[in-house]
């Protein structure tokens, strides 16, 4: 299980980041999102992989090795809050600046071929 959740933040780490360095904003706007994913399931990994476990520690003196820390579970539910507010921001400046510029580059202007 843990092989695959760090090939799933790899991918998506590189592909993040390759889009990030694409000179079109939608492509920026989308690395920038596969990236807040990637940083989300790593702070979910941080906070230990155990299925079927629940989040809360009651008050019985048990070993707290087979409870899950609730902490990393909101600060993630908090982040994909905050990630859908910024990429709804981002898309309506996107749309703004190329309803002014006519182009959507970065740099405002298009390479020629």
């Amino acid at each position: 299980m843990e092989a695959v959740l760090a090939l799933a933040i790899g991918t998506l780490t590189a592909s993040g980041l390759w889009l990030l360095f694409r000179p079109r904003t939608f492509q920026v706007v989308l690395g920038l999102c596969l990236l807040s994913y990637a940083v989300n399931l790593f702070i979910v990994a941080a906070g230990r992989l155990r299925t079927d476990a629940p989040p809360i520690v009651g008050k019985v003196a048990v070993d707290p090795a087979q409870y899950v820390d609730p902490v990393p579970q909101a600060l993630v539910l908090t982040a994909i809050v905050i990630s859908f507010a910024t990429t709804a921001l981002l898309l309506v400046v996107l749309l703004a600046s190329r309803g002014l510029t006519g182009t959507d580059h970065v740099d405002g202007e298009e390479d020629d071929q």
